[in-house]
């Protein structure tokens, strides 16, 4: 069982109505939608920090180093002149 701490807390009218009509729906105690409530908030921005931005496959040859892409659009640039000159463009 959890272990439960008293105290006191002085909540906004607006906050409170909210609680008290979502206890009222719900059929919860107060104590117990306030305690979700605060549970749900702070979880909530623990999971906001772990946020793993999306990866994509750019195709690009292993090797390349991205952090000097003009000289990457250098060589390319090359390679393309070198295969049209191949190719009698």
């Amino acid at each position: 069982m959890m272990r439960s701490v008293r105290t006191t807390l002085t909540i906004d009218d607006d906050l409170a109505a909210l609680l008290h009509a979502e206890a009222r729906a719900s059929g919860r105690t107060f104590r117990a939608v306030v305690n979700q409530a605060l549970r749900d908030g702070l979880l909530r921005e623990v999971e906001q920090d772990r946020y793993e931005p999306p990866v994509h496959d750019l195709g690009i040859r292993p090797g390349i180093d991205l952090t000097k892409a003009l000289q990457l659009v250098g060589q390319m640039e090359d390679e393309e002149v070198v295969r049209k000159m191949e190719v009698g463009k």
